[in-house]
């Protein structure tokens, strides 16, 4: 049973929100990059060094949003559904990564700390706060169901906060002469980044991994299915997310009687319809069996 949809509009206005906000934290970067040798402070860089992970989270988000546009083939039977969900997995990555390399830094920096342009950290702060924010505005809506746009949204997300914290740091360092504040704001700028990456990389990986969604228990699907009339036990039981849009069910159907195919397609249609409307399952794929001698338990490992 498959439900579908024309995302054609949804795609295009993510493409769309996409290439602006590259465009945006391109500028941003160079801008930082330059600032941050130039003043000398490392939170500027350290932010810098993520608006270019940004770049390169959201270039690799707009390829992805891109691709799951393709149709399928007889090569890619499932076109390429999984790009944003492959997409969401490297940005996640990518976020914890950079705060490592921003950890190990921070650390650096703690023993040998340097007195830093001020004025030039707080300008060029708030130029990153007003270009992330609007990036940010632009994502917002589509980071709500969509797990690629919710990697892109988090990496700007995270890079707004952290321009946040650039600039109360430029101003104790302006009107206090505190220069240690550079690191260790560098320092909780990396640990949220860790926070944030290590929860979309964990459901990313979930995904790929073809795990159960964890809003569903099977056991509890199982027993509402084997209410059905006819039906004496489902088993041998797949449950994945193929992507976010997706729920996919595969199971073997053990039947009570030696009924027709014409009588199987009303089981298979009730059974459609009560995964659909109770678990959000919209394709399913069933197995009918009668007296067959087949591992009968729920979980069958292949």
């Amino acid at each position: 049973m498959g439900h579908h949809h024309d995302h054609n509009h949804h795609h295009d206005l993510k493409g769309r929100n996409l290439l602006i906000s590259i465009i945006l934290n391109i500028a941003i970067t160079i801008a930082q990059a330059i600032g941050g040798i130039v003043s000398g402070s490392l939170s500027l860089l350290s932010d810098a060094l993520h608006n270019f992970s940004d770049v390169l989270s959201l270039v690799i988000s707009y390829i992805a949003s891109k691709l799951a546009k393709r149709k399928a083939s007889y090569t890619k039977t499932f076109g390429y559904k999984r790009a944003e969900i492959l997409a969401a997995f490297i940005n996640a990555a990518t976020l914890v990564i950079v705060a490592v390399l921003l950890i190990i830094e921070a650390i650096e920096r703690f023993s040998n700390p340097v007195e830093i342009e001020s004025n030039l950290v707080i300008w060029l702060s708030l130029i990153a706060i007003l270009g992330n924010g609007f990036s940010v505005l632009l994502l917002r809506k589509q980071s709500h169901n969509n797990l690629n746009m919710r990697s892109a949204y988090v990496h700007l997300f995270t890079d707004m906060m952290a321009s946040i914290a650039v600039l109360i740091g430029g101003l104790f360092m302006k009107f206090y002469g505190i220069y240690i504040v550079d690191s260790i704001l560098t320092l909780a700028i990396a640990i949220y980044l860790i926070w944030v990456g290590y929860d979309l990389l964990i459901k990313s990986t979930k995904i790929l991994m073809l795990f159960a969604p964890e809003h569903i228990n099977v056991e509890t699907l199982v027993d509402r299915v084997n209410t059905i009339d006819g039906v004496k036990k489902i088993h041998h039981v797949h449950l994945w997310c193929l992507n976010d849009d997706e729920l996919h069910l595969e199971a073997h159907v053990d039947l009570n009687n030696n009924i027709t195919i014409e009588d199987f397609n009303d089981i298979s249609k009730q059974i459609e319809t009560l995964v659909y409307n109770e678990f959000s399952v919209n394709h399913v794929t069933l197995q009918p069996e009668f007296n067959k001698e087949d591992p009968k338990d729920i979980i069958v490992q292949d």
